[in-house]
């Protein structure tokens, strides 16, 4: 149904590549074009792969009303403002795409964004983005999904306070629509999310299920939960990024910074080499290990036709004797010359 492996501007995502770092701009910069560029631009220098966007206008999203259903809850990062109100303040302007998009492909970025209704993918398509993200709160929105499925993009889709209908739902959109390029983030859609509420134990159920890459839309502070991810498998980690969370942008209290970034990405790499593959057989590294295993040795002078016996010869360190299983076949046994301390036990000795 859908490829185990694929590709966005020539970079793989899944099987052995290591994962995608994505370095999500959302609101964070702080309605300047300025800020925008100079934070794509750190998020090259923090060795991200990817950079995306949010593609919206607060009237595509929203109404601009004041009624209770339209103001974010009192207990929240932004807490009793309106919808229309916050996504005026974070929302990407349409016109600033081109020069995003442009800057971010100079630097030999992959950029893309996440569209939330039908002319934001007009317009990306428009700016041959090489992708698509489905945003947690879109994942219900079946019309979105079903005309991104036609443009025939790689999509990675967000699972935030979604169940599994709801998912088997837009994938089956998907699936109808020819996608066969998909992969599944697993995604806590709380500002910020509580390590304790990560609930890191999803991406083997979505493995299991899909037979995809899967990967870890982030909301977290720090690296803690990102690195587990990729240490869970993850082929995909997004995480929102910010010149510096003194600034205060909207989404800056559970962004990291580009040092952080920066760290974020080489720990992904390592953890990467160090748990991507399993192990067989001994390793050429262990080569000067293998010396080491214990094997039979002689332990006391033995006297040519004198027998062995637990106290003459025992399971040691260094290897070059027999393996410690011959033990009991070997104990009586007489030795042909005489062999002092220290001989490593052949079955050439014995009589």
């Amino acid at each position: 149904m859908f490829n185990r492996t694929f590709e966005i501007a020539g970079r793989e995502i899944g099987g052995m590549a290591p994962p995608l770092v994505i370095a999500e701009l959302s609101g964070n910069h702080g309605g300047s074009l300025d800020q925008a560029l100079k934070l794509i631009s750190a998020c090259k220098d923090a060795g991200a792969e990817a950079v995306k966007f949010q593609t919206y206008t607060p009237d595509t999203i929203t109404l601009n009303s004041t009624a209770p259903a339209f103001r974010v809850d009192e207990a929240g990062l932004w807490a009793g403002r309106t919808l229309y109100d916050l996504y005026e303040e974070a929302h990407t302007p349409f016109e600033w795409h081109e020069t995003l998009f442009d800057h971010a492909r100079a630097l030999g970025l992959i950029a893309f964004s996440a569209p939330f209704d039908e002319t934001a993918v007009d317009l990306l398509e428009s700016l041959d983005t090489p992708a698509y993200k489905i945003a947690s709160c879109e994942l219900v929105d079946v019309g979105l999904i079903r005309r991104v499925a036609q443009t025939g993009k790689p999509v990675f889709i967000s699972t935030g306070a979604s169940g599994d209908a709801e998912l088997d739902e837009a994938v089956q959109v998907l699936v109808e629509g020819g996608v066969r390029d998909l992969s599944i983030l697993h995604c806590v859609s709380a500002y910020p999310t509580p390590l304790s509420e990560t609930h890191l134990g999803s991406l083997a159920h979505l493995r299991s299920k899909y037979d995809i890459p899967i990967g870890f839309s982030d909301h977290s502070e720090g690296l803690a939960a990102p690195l587990a991810a990729v240490a869970l498998g993850a082929n995909v980690i997004e995480k929102h990024v910010c010149l510096s969370r003194a600034d205060g942008a909207v989404d800056s209290a559970f962004s990291l910074e580009p040092h952080e970034l920066g760290s974020l990405v080489r720990q992904c790499r390592d953890l990467h080499k160090a748990s991507h593959d399993h192990k067989i057989a001994p390793l050429s590294i262990e080569e000067e290990s293998l010396r080491f295993k214990r094997s039979l040795y002689i332990v006391e002078n033995v006297r040519k036709g004198e027998p062995l016996t637990r106290e003459n010869i025992r399971s040691i360190r260094p290897a070059g004797g027999l393996h410690p299983r011959h033990l009991d076949e070997v104990l009586g046994r007489s030795v042909l010359e005489d062999a002092p301390a220290g001989t490593p036990l052949t079955w050439e000795m014995l009589a």
